[in-house]
């Protein structure tokens, strides 16, 4: 392609609402334009890198042996009630209606309707297994869209579905989407680690995440420094060690104004890992106050998980009258409501922890000076914790999902009727897996994790164009005559090569193609009268100077050896 007189245009200070890197440096190439809050437009540079990281994922999908298809966006609503997702998804769901009044939603994921076209072709044991997927646009109303296209109303998911006669069957599928999944990271270049997850919404019995490794991630990425756990922090289990202490004799001691963990634990001068604090919670509309180490925070997801509710909230004083709980010296002992303790509780002696009486505390309180009625891991770990895989030390990363894998066993098959005939002519439930790649998140990421003072640093994968030529005076003629025939050369080769003959001053080209992140450049100056011209690569400051007769083939061999 050739520059001048194309739609091309970049800017030279930070775009004002971008609040990441990658982000600015999007808008700032001209890659991506803002329309609305989380909304952007792709333009030319931008949805050719796009297309090459649709490209890999297609190329990898179809060697896995998945088949693409492509769904509307525009649904029905009563697929989603079916499956009880509208519930489930909530406000994050676009909802509208047609003109006859019939209700519809903009499609946040599509398993039911790819449950719908499996129906529509299986009937036997025969007709299974299979893997089909599309790459198309889905749509969630978030409450705060931020950070580019990391987080937004629209996106571009490539989503697949397999389809399998048990869960044997589906372990093979899933390992099979797996195996393609890391080839698509590995040749996007990405930083990344494969770690346990929540199902959430999606349901199901396993859900692992493919996350980015970058700062401005919004994932808590629990990593083990001796072996090769990770896992989400959402659902990484806390493990804990026993105190082996005698028990003390149980005292109730006086704390004048001392209403939070951390001013009673300085107060009766003992750490905070040898406390108990309650918070105080409203669980579908019954008050549920949960107990948990002083130093620790309550995992609201593991929480959910294990009272099997869908939210937990504060609860309000009206709620809290309902028991003799006393707001900043709540305890388990001798307490009126419901409780859930930490299992971590279970290992402690000799703790503090309120006494139900304003301006008091128990010291050495245990286990079995109460009752509760729950116990479980609701706790986020912190770093330094145990690892439970390996007993090593768990540490933090930040990330940003750009994928996941589901096993959804049969939920979707049961409620849409997906079945089919065994060998013994007996009528089965398929069983299902799902796995999604965040096209437009991946792009982020890359940016995310490849960039410098100048702009971005594309891998050779995903570059808006491989190469670059830039030619200083486009009033030269054999400048002229040299740049256009090293551009032809190369354009035969099958290399995707940028001519910047634009009319502009050449430190302005320079910046340009630094900050589109082209990983080869090619400069044709004064030198050519002497057959030479310039060479560097992005990812470095050095220059080379090179015979013009020789840069193309080099310039071919570059591109192969930095091509994955």
């Amino acid at each position: 392609m050739k520059l001048k007189n194309s739609y091309f245009y970049t800017l030279r200070e930070d775009a004002k609402d971008e609040e990441s890197k990658s982000g600015n440096l999007l808008v700032r190439s001209g890659m991506i334009k803002k329309v609305g809050a989380g909304l952007y437009m792709y333009l030319p540079f931008g949805l050719k890198v796009l297309d090459k990281i649709r490209g890999i994922v297609k190329e990898e999908m179809d060697n896995a042996g998945a088949q693409e298809l492509l769904m509307p966006s525009l649904i029905p609503s009563e697929y989603y009630e079916t499956c009880g997702r509208v519930e489930a998804f909530g406000k994050d769901m676009f909802n509208l209606k047609d003109r006859y009044d019939k209700p519809f939603v903009l499609g946040p994921t599509h398993e039911e309707l790819f449950t719908i076209a499996a129906k529509a072709m299986v009937k036997s044991y025969k007709d299974l297994p299979f893997t089909i997927y599309q790459q198309a646009d889905k749509f969630r109303d978030e409450p705060r869209p931020r950070y580019g296209l990391i987080r937004v109303r629209e996106f571009i998911m490539k989503d697949a579905y397999s389809f399998d006669r048990d869960e044997n069957s589906l372990e093979e599928s899933y390992n099979k989407m797996k195996v393609a999944y890391n080839k698509i990271y590995d040749r996007l270049g990405i930083d990344y680690k494969i770690v346990r997850s929540d199902t959430g919404a999606m349901g199901g019995s396993l859900s692992e995440e493919y996350q980015a490794i970058t700062d401005i991630g919004e994932d808590v990425i629990v990593l083990c420094k001796d072996c090769e756990y990770a896992s989400n922090l959402e659902v990484s289990e806390c493990i804990t060690t026993k105190d082996d202490s005698l028990e003390k004799e149980l005292e109730l001691v006086e704390t004048p104004h001392q209403e939070t963990i951390e001013d009673v634990c300085k107060y009766l001068n003992i750490s905070s890992q040898n406390s108990v604090k309650a918070l105080l919670m409203n669980v579908n509309e019954e008050l549920v106050i949960f107990f948990v180490r002083g130093d620790r925070e309550l995992n609201e997801n593991k929480a959910c998980k294990l009272l099997g509710c869908k939210e937990i909230n504060f609860a309000d004083d009206a709620l809290i009258a309902t028991s003799n709980a006393v707001p900043g010296y709540t305890g388990p002992i001798n307490l009126n409501a419901k409780i859930v303790i930490d299992r971590e509780i279970l290992n402690m002696k000799n703790f503090c922890c309120g006494g139900n009486k304003e301006g008091y505390h128990y010291i050495n309180a245990n286990v079995k000076d109460f009752k509760y009625d729950v116990v479980g891991d609701i706790v986020n770990v912190v770093e330094g914790d145990v690892c439970p895989n390996c007993g090593g030390k768990l540490y933090f990363k930040k990330g940003i999902e750009i994928g996941n894998l589901f096993k959804l066993g049969t939920k979707y098959a049961e409620s849409l009727g997906l079945n089919y005939l065994d060998e013994n002519n007996n009528l089965q439930t398929v069983t299902m897996g799902c796995y999604g790649i965040g096209v437009g998140r991946i792009l982020a990421s890359i940016i995310e994790q490849n960039n410098d003072e100048s702009g971005m640093i594309l891998p050779m994968s995903i570059a808006p164009f491989q190469v670059s030529i830039v030619l200083i005076d486009s009033k030269d003629e054999k400048q002229v005559e040299v740049s256009e025939r090293i551009y032809n050369e190369l354009k035969s080769a099958g290399i995707d090569v940028l001519l910047d003959n634009r009319d502009e001053r050449p430190g302005i080209k320079f910046k340009d193609m630094d900050l589109i992140g082209i990983p080869f450049r090619i400069t044709i100056g004064k030198k050519v009268n002497d057959g030479i011209v310039e060479i560097k690569e992005r990812s470095s400051k050095e220059f080379k100077e090179i015979n013009e007769n020789e840069v193309v083939n080099y310039t071919i061999q570059y591109v192969k050896d930095n091509l994955k």
